[in-house]
């Protein structure tokens, strides 16, 4: 047990390296545009089964997210299990693949609480948006192609992911055309972001995973029934742009996705005397919501690395 955790706990997620896994999306991708959808599952399986048989890492995560999310959710267990999560997260990037090269069907696409947005939009106010790891959240950039007046700034960091980014960048070139590559937040950058949201314009900044940082701000949280780390740069930068802060949330539902939007705080107010607390309490509402929407589709969260541990984190560390 103490050598599988371990293990678990050797890579931070900006480590693991995608390649390998979108070399084999490019073939699956060609089946499924010359012969369909069926015949790439037909292809898929053993595609993942090599990939899983050769990422210990990548499986071990997924074990221990699927056993975790099985005390809320019902997910099958052992390979099988794997193999599933696995496939949905396949599914989700050929998703992606197909939005971008323009052969997805929007119309299977439903949108959930996009009318206070649309009403931000109108009043040109800008704000943060945080998504997350669920599903596929490349919707939201797609829409911002066909939603008059919502542009998008996304913060990423993809180094790790040049491979996948490349590979969509050959599939329609706007698909880097929002992205800024942040690895710290300076005085620059705060103020660049600023001047963006000032003109109406939303930031998108991941809420589940923990800074690329040797010492990354977090604040723990209760998440599938154990505290987890939650980064507290998206309540930091809604607090310093003094912007409303928005969650995006997107599960597949038969053939299509819902995408939900929700309010997370009409404002953040970080006092000097309680803002550890107030981050904690930001934090905890949104891993809440995170959980809520997981649970409703268990296998199509895709954090594969252990999510749950920082090294040398405690709870006198969580501020």
């Amino acid at each position: 047990m103490a050598d599988r955790v371990t293990k678990l706990h050797a890579s931070h997620w900006a480590a693991i390296s995608e390649s390998s896994f979108v070399g084999g999306m490019r073939l699956l991708f060609w089946v499924c545009r010359v012969f369909g959808r069926w015949p790439f599952r037909v292809v898929l399986y053993p595609v993942l089964a090599w990939y899983v048989l050769t990422k210990p890492a990548a499986r071990r995560a997924s074990t221990d997210y699927l056993d975790r999310v099985r005390a809320f959710a019902p997910v099958p267990g052992g390979w099988y299990g794997v193999l599933r999560h696995f496939g949905s997260f396949a599914e989700t990037i050929l998703d992606k693949m197909l939005l971008w090269g323009g052969l997805f069907d929007k119309n299977l696409v439903s949108h959930h609480g996009m009318e206070p947005l649309r009403r931000m939009l109108d009043e040109k106010r800008g704000a943060v948006l945080v998504c997350t790891h669920l599903g596929n959240a490349d919707l939201c950039r797609v829409l911002s192609n066909d939603v008059p007046g919502l542009t998008l700034t996304v913060l990423v960091h993809t180094r790790h992911a040049q491979a996948f980014n490349n590979m969509l960048a050959s599939l329609d070139p706007r698909s880097q055309t929002n992205l800024l590559q942040v690895t710290e937040m300076n005085p620059a950058t705060a103020m660049m972001l600023s001047e963006r949201v000032g003109r109406g314009e939303f930031v998108v900044i991941a809420g589940d995973r923990v800074p690329v940082s040797p010492d990354p701000r977090v604040a723990l949280a209760p998440y599938l029934g154990v505290d987890a780390p939650f980064p507290v740069g998206p309540y930091v930068l809604a607090s310093i742009l003094q912007c409303p802060l928005y969650m995006m949330f997107s599960t597949r539902v038969g053939r299509g996705y819902e995408v939900h939007f929700e309010l997370l705080r009409e404002s953040v107010r970080l006092p000097r005397k309680g803002r550890d607390e107030v981050l904690a309490q930001v934090a905890g509402d949104f891993a809440a919501r995170l959980q809520h929407h997981c649970i409703r589709s268990p296998l199509e969260w895709f954090n594969f690395y252990d999510f749950w541990h920082l090294p040398h984190l405690d709870k006198n560390d969580a501020p």
